[in-house]
Order: structure tokens, then C-alpha cells, then sequence
């Protein structure tokens, strides 16, 4: 890797927050690949603890940019703006690349110039010890829009893209502090296919304490986003038929858990929510 060379083939983008404890696997995993023309670029979303000593002890091997805590999609969205690249790659700090992550991606494109984004397969860390993913979790390749919007099929850490896709969808949607990848992934796979290498070459680590994916309550950020893609987006009949039918699934699951919770004034509103679309499907 040459930082100073301006015709960059690849951007590598790790954003972190207060991920000391892991950070410096992810810089040394993608500083370990074959494949050398790229720049890696660490987005420190206002860590308060080590990060910005340990990014200082890379020097020039890496750019490091530092921004007040803004979230996970903004942080994402400013390496973007940063980088150099033609292909655009994520890294998030907790997961790790096999070394030859990069060099089969970039061969991927070399070979079907018509392709805009394409993902790896994965294995499974949770808690130190190698899980299975269960069949729902299976990523399927092509136009995979219907079979992602019961849950999220796209790893950040997995996909590569044309710098061009992410302007042409506008990058993650910063107004959502979770569940922004399942957003980002449905509105592309509205537009292309999102292809799969099937090889692993990814090892996603989950299980700890501050990992987003998992909190209580996320479903809320889906139902948002589903809500503003039946709103905004061109869909076709079948399309928009499944959308609709999957929120009114999460506003359901969703509701009942709050009324649990004693949340009766929350459930209602999803309640009405799903009515909602009800209607619409009525009336088309």
C-alpha cells in the first residue's frame, strides 16, 4: 500500500468506536492482504478510550480521521467522502479478513465489469467458539431483495462496491442508529444484484457486550425502513406485496412486545402502522 499514490484501486473504511480491544486485529487483517493497491482508512467516531494512541502507532500505514460520536452510518458515510478509491470495502473493528479477502474481490470485478457490488461468505465467531448460521441465515445471490427483508443478508464486513453505487444510493441513512446496513442493503438490492463468492473469507466475531445487532428492540429501526422504502421506492407489484406484508409482521411481533412491556400508547401506534398498509394493499 502507497497512501501517497492518488490513483487508488481499492478504499478499505474501518469505523470505530471505543474498540481498543479489538481494533488493532481488524488494521493488521487487512494490512496482512495479498492484494497491496488500496488505502485503508479509520473513521475514530469520538472514542473515549484508547483508539486514538493506537491509531497513532500505525503512522502512515493507515489515514485516520476523527469525528464527534455521530454513529456507525456517519462514520461509514465520511470514509467515503474520503476515500480515493474506485471500489469502496468495510471493515467493521470487531470482525477480521482472511488475507486474501480483497485480491478475490477485485478479481471478481476484473471479470464481470458489469457488476456494482458483491459479498463474501463468512464464518461465524460468537463468543470464541465457531458457529453454524442457521438456514434463514443462508446467503442466497443474485436479485435478493424479497428473500432480505425478513433479516439482514448482506455483511458490511463481506461486500465490496463501485464507489459510484454508493452516490447513487446516498450512502447509509444516518437518521437511523441501527439496522443502517439492512436499510442501505434493501434499497441496493432494489437496483442490482448483490452477488456471492462463496468462499469464506470473512470471520464475523459476535457475542460481546457492545455489539449493536445485539440489542433489545431493533425491529423499530427496520419497520422505519421499510416504511420509507414502500413510501419512496419504485416497486413492482410483488415487491411492494412482500414489504408490506413483512411490516406488518415486525409492527405485530413488535407491538405485542411492548404491550408486555406496559407500553400500550407505542403498541397502538405500530397497531395503526400496519393498518396502514393494510389499506394500501386494499386499495391497490
Amino acid at each position: 500500500m502507497n497512501p501517497s499514490t492518488h490513483n487508488i484501486r481499492v478504499t478499505v473504511i474501518i469505523p470505530t468506536y471505543n474498540r481498543a480491544w479489538c481494533l488493532p486485529e481488524a488494521i493488521d487483517a487487512v494490512l496482512a492482504q495479498t492484494y497491496r493497491d488500496y488505502e485503508l482508512i479509520v473513521v475514530d467516531d469520538g472514542s473515549t478510550d484508547e483508539t486514538a494512541s493506537i491509531l497513532t502507532g500505525y503512522d502512515d500505514k493507515i489515514r485516520r480521521i476523527r469525528q464527534a460520536n455521530r454513529g456507525v452510518s456517519a462514520a461509514r458515510n465520511l470514509g467515503v467522502q474520503k476515500s480515493r478509491g474506485a471500489l469502496i470495502a468495510f471493515l467493521d473493528s470487531d470482525d477480521l479478513w482472511q488475507p486474501g479477502k480483497l485480491a478475490r474481490q477485485v478479481a471478481f470485478f476484473d471479470r464481470q465489469p458489469e457488476a456494482m457490488i458483491c459479498q463474501t461468505e463468512e464464518i461465524w465467531i460468537r463468543r470464541g467458539r465457531r458457529v453454524n448460521p442457521k438456514q434463514r441465515h443462508r446467503k442466497p445471490s443474485g436479485w435478493i431483495f424479497e428473500p432480505s427483508l425478513a433479516l439482514c443478508l448482506v455483511s458490511p464486513s463481506a461486500v465490496m462496491m463501485r464507489r459510484e453505487l454508493l452516490e447513487e444510493m446516498g450512502g447509509f441513512d444516518e437518521t437511523l442508529p441501527a439496522c443502517e446496513d439492512y436499510d442501505l442493503w434493501l434499497r441496493v438490492s432494489l437496483r442490482h444484484p448483490i452477488h456471492l463468492i462463496e468462499d469464506p473469507l470473512v470471520v464475523k466475531r459476535g457475542g460481546h457486550a457492545d455489539q449493536l445487532s445485539g440489542a433489545a428492540g431493533l425491529d423499530r429501526f427496520r419497520i422505519r425502513s421499510l416504511d420509507k422504502i414502500l413510501a419512496r421506492e419504485n416497486l413492482t407489484p410483488s415487491q411492494r406485496q412482500a414489504a408490506a406484508a413483512m411490516l406488518r409482521e415486525k409492527c405485530r411481533i413488535y407491538a405485542a412486545g411492548c404491550r408486555k412491556r406496559g407500553k400500550t400508547g407505542e403498541a397502538d401506534r405500530y397497531d395503526r402502522l400496519a393498518a396502514q398498509y393494510d389499506l394500501h394493499d386494499q386499495s391497490g
